[in-house]
């Protein structure tokens, strides 16, 4: 940035005032805590939560697949939810569900012990002591895995009203063409979120519980409440927005009057058969369906593949997840690209959006070598999957702006409901497809000595493998090859072309700039 563009955006932010900023880092907070929320299982389930209660592969990727679909519907209900409330209630309703549901994690295992063995009345390691003396394994696999399905439950709704509410709000507090930009820097907080995660849940965890790594981390929502009831307000009524400041706001309001065929936007409520009438509603949802799940598998697998291929405990894993997170940091970057394409080469915001997420897609072409190129160190998959995760979070900013720039105000949390239920049932194949074929191929391609697992224990064929069986084999001098490996480089493949058929689709879609103003 040279100097007169310094100063020039130095004299536009004392002539129109910086509050929606102020909005904006609220947005950024609230996201980081949603996925704070979200990431405390993955964090602890292998190393502290499958120990005590017996699960496999398959049974957390049940549960996440659950949360994914529960999510997915939510969002789709959020989202007219959010429009009904409208933004200041439907996002405090939204946050204070979820925060409830991220605390309720933490009393499964109390639950468990409770309908097992009748036993209320224990504290969270009365109820570890409880449940390890139980000798029906599968039945405290069941009864604790439906508990957390619950908790799941409710946290996915709550956590589903966040970018219908926070996508609201960006659309009420800034024009078009900041729209990106301050979409990714709200949106870098689910970066943040994952980043903070590593080095805070397991340490959490190990200290003082699992339990409590729930509770600590699901009572940050509570607090975030207090700041948006005393700091929002619809701009046009909020004493800190200045008239400049407004009017910078609003000046696309301006310009989409002098459209040919112009409607003024209406209060009356979109339903969802008036949103799929639109191409631009389809190829939103497509976009999401296919993108979404990529994201949500390294979120929720990436700690969970650490121990599988490389042996790392959560703690040990706290500092390669950081850098990838870190990484992912960069997808500031996908806010401003579209801007310089609009400003600077003279697209319209689509055409600049669209130019910016097909660069966007070629990245995530690099995980296809996660896994050839992980045996020089982990570090190659982390740095790999780190910017894969960059691409997606700039990605995603830009595919919500593009409903902003498509759809009137009254519309777009009803529309990234919809784009939200999409995304949500591709993360639902993603995360239970993984969880299947990693058990498949954990048995089904693991060699020792080079010959076939199940031939030489085919007690295995019809029961899980114990934790700590292939670290034994491995004392005794046989050469063990784990076939999970098999089924990572199956999973990261689908991720690595996900986005080019998402974009291509879209395009397809809608080829050029096509704003709705008659609905």
């Amino acid at each position: 940035m040279n100097q007169t563009d310094a100063v020039a955006m130095s004299q536009t932010k004392k002539t129109t005032g910086s509050y929606r900023w102020s909005i904006c880092a609220l947005l950024f907070f609230a996201t980081t805590i949603n996925y704070l929320d979200r990431q405390v299982l993955s964090l602890t389930w292998s190393d502290f939560i499958a120990p005590e209660f017996h699960w496999t592969n398959n049974d957390y990727g049940n549960i996440t697949a659950l949360f994914s679909i529960f999510y997915a519907v939510s969002l789709l209900f959020a989202g007219r939810f959010v429009d009904w409330l409208d933004t200041k209630k439907g996002f405090l309703w939204a946050i204070g569900i979820w925060s409830l549901g991220a605390c309720l994690h933490a009393f499964c295992g109390i639950a468990t012990a409770g309908i097992i063995t009748g036993d209320w009345f224990v504290g969270f390691e009365g109820a570890r002591e409880a449940i390890h003396l139980v000798k029906d394994t599968g039945l405290v696999i069941n009864v604790s895995v439906t508990l957390f399905i619950f908790a799941r439950f409710v946290l996915a709704v709550g956590e589903a009203g966040n970018f219908p509410a926070a996508i609201k709000t960006t659309a009420e507090y800034f024009p078009k063409k900041d729209r990106a930009f301050s979409t990714s820097i709200f949106n870098a907080g689910a970066t943040v979120g994952a980043l903070a995660a590593p080095i805070s849940i397991p340490f959490i965890a190990k200290s003082f519980g699992w339990e409590m790594a729930f509770i600590i981390i699901g009572a940050l929502g509570f607090v975030w409440m207090g700041f948006w009831i005393f700091m929002y307000d619809k701009p046009e009524k909020h004493p800190k927005v200045s008239a400049a400041e407004l009017e910078y706001i609003q000046q696309d309001d301006i310009a989409d009057s002098k459209l040919a065929g112009y409607v003024p936007e209406t209060s009356t409520k979109v339903s969802f058969a008036d949103c799929f009438k639109y191409k631009q509603t389809w190829a939103f949802a497509f976009g999401k369906f296919m993108t979404d799940g990529v994201w949500w598998f390294f979120l929720f697998w990436t700690p969970a593949y650490l121990k599988s291929v490389y042996g790392m405990e959560a703690t040990d894993a706290a500092l390669p997840l950081f850098v990838l997170y870190m990484i992912t940091l960069l997808s500031i970057i996908g806010g401003w690209l579209p801007t310089y394409f609009v400003e600077k080469k003279g697209m319209n915001p689509y055409e600049g959006r669209m130019r910016a997420m097909l660069i966007f897609a070629f990245f995530p072409l690099l995980a296809l070598l996660a896994q050839p190129l992980g045996y020089i160190s982990y570090w190659v998959p982390i740095i790999v999957i780190g910017i894969a995760g960059a691409a997606h979070q700039s990605w995603s900013a830009n595919i919500f702006t593009t409903v902003g720039d498509m759809f009137p105000k009254k519309a777009i949390a009803t529309v990234t409901g919809i784009g939200g239920l999409a995304g949500g049932l591709g993360s639902t194949l993603i995360n239970k497809g993984s969880g299947l074929l990693f058990d498949y191929t954990h048995k089904t391609f693991t060699t020792i000595d080079g010959l076939p697992f199940l031939e030489k224990f085919p007690q295995f064929t019809t029961q899980p493998i114990p934790e700590t069986f292939f670290k034994e084999l491995e004392k005794t001098g046989v050469v063990v090859y784990d076939g999970i490996n098999t089924g990572y480089m199956i999973i990261f493949s689908i991720c690595a072309v996900c986005y080019l058929i998402g974009w291509a689709v879209m395009k397809t879609l809608v080829p050029k700039y096509s704003p709705i103003t008659n609905l």
